[in-house]
């Protein structure tokens, strides 16, 4: 077995970690409906520090999931409606003026929170959107030469629209990818849209309650820095983020950071299946979340049947040799 295994394993409890995770996707499948892969990688983002995109079309849960997350996690969240007229103090916070002492204080903004939904993100100026950049990388805002820090965890789950492109700023590519994963929520199956019917009382009536603790998550996000990836496996995320570079039909494959985000991601799912160490698994299940949002095609890819980042990150990984999984470690 090649690879310094860095960070104590002893750090890590696989088998707790594994039972607040259950307990928590328990309580949210209360009001959430299916979409078990939604929800389990909106977890593995969580427990990784990072920050998602939700893209699917209206009425499809995505803030009922988003929700469900905080209120079983017992983290403070709040909602951001995203319009054109949003200014980035709305999101940051402002100065504000104090009668009784005569001094200008920093009045906090909803960004001040755990989880930030930051719903229909698309629908503001790029000068906005450019308010969340040292938010979600730094984990801090500057207001007036003076920087204050944000909770943790902090979370940016941003909502966006895939089918409407009027009145729409797309994001600029610096600010995607600081975004972990980007996940696709789908229509739930003729099944599941009987079940939502039937029970959208209980559903509306929201009996989802805490069954973590905010320390409870930080300590899965510390144990996630601490599951081991042997250099076999970390071989093969190099291997396949060179892939996207290298497809004939990609103008811009995977950076350092996409990489980074694959590994974080492969570890977070790891700890979640009760494992100390990542496989190639964890990998393959982490790549497209980690990667679609960070492949942009070449124009003659719509000639060539009308390929997808989705499509492109299929043929790489059964374009990369799969390594044999690491053993368990002692």
């Amino acid at each position: 077995m090649s690879g310094d295994r860095g960070a104590s394993q002893s750090a890590v409890d696989p088998r707790a970690a594994r039972s607040v995770v259950e307990r928590v996707m328990n309580e949210v499948f209360k009001v959430v409906i299916g979409k078990r892969d939604v929800v389990e990688m909106l977890i593995a983002s969580l427990i990784a520090a990072g920050h998602v995109i939700l893209e699917g079309v209206p009425g499809v849960a995505k803030t009922t999931i988003a929700r469900a997350l905080a209120s079983a996690t017992g983290l403070e969240w709040r909602r951001i409606q995203f319009t054109p007229d949003l200014l980035p103090a709305d999101i940051i916070g402002t100065m504000v003026y104090d009668q009784r002492t005569g001094e200008f204080k920093f009045r906090r903004g909803p960004i001040f929170a755990n989880i930030v939904l930051a719903d229909e993100i698309n629908r503001a100026s790029p000068r906005t959107q450019s308010a969340f950049l040292e938010a979600m990388q730094e984990r801090q805002v500057t207001v007036e030469g003076v920087t204050y820090k944000l909770p943790e965890p902090f979370m940016v789950i941003a909502t966006m629209n895939p089918i409407e492109f009027e009145g729409v700023f797309p994001l600029p590519e610096a600010q995607l990818d600081r975004f972990i994963a980007k996940i696709i929520v789908g229509y739930p199956t003729k099944e599941e849209l009987v079940e939502i019917v039937r029970r959208i009382d209980y559903i509306e009536e929201w009996p989802v309650e805490p069954v973590a603790s905010r320390d409870e998550i930080l300590s899965l996000i510390k144990s996630a820095r601490s599951v081991y990836i042997d250099d076999v496996v970390l071989e093969y995320i190099a291997e396949i983020v060179e892939a996207t570079r290298s497809h004939p039909l990609v103008r811009l494959g995977g950076s350092p950071r996409a990489a980074i985000a694959l590994a974080k991601l492969s570890r977070a799912l790891a700890l979640m299946e009760g494992r100390s160490y990542v496989i190639p698994d964890d990998v393959k299940k982490a790549a497209f979340p980690a990667l679609r949002h960070r492949v942009l095609l070449k124009p003659e890819a719509e000639i060539e049947g009308g390929i997808t980042p989705d499509d492109v990150v299929d043929q790489v990984l059964r374009k990369v040799p799969t390594p044999s999984p690491p053993t368990r470690l002692e």
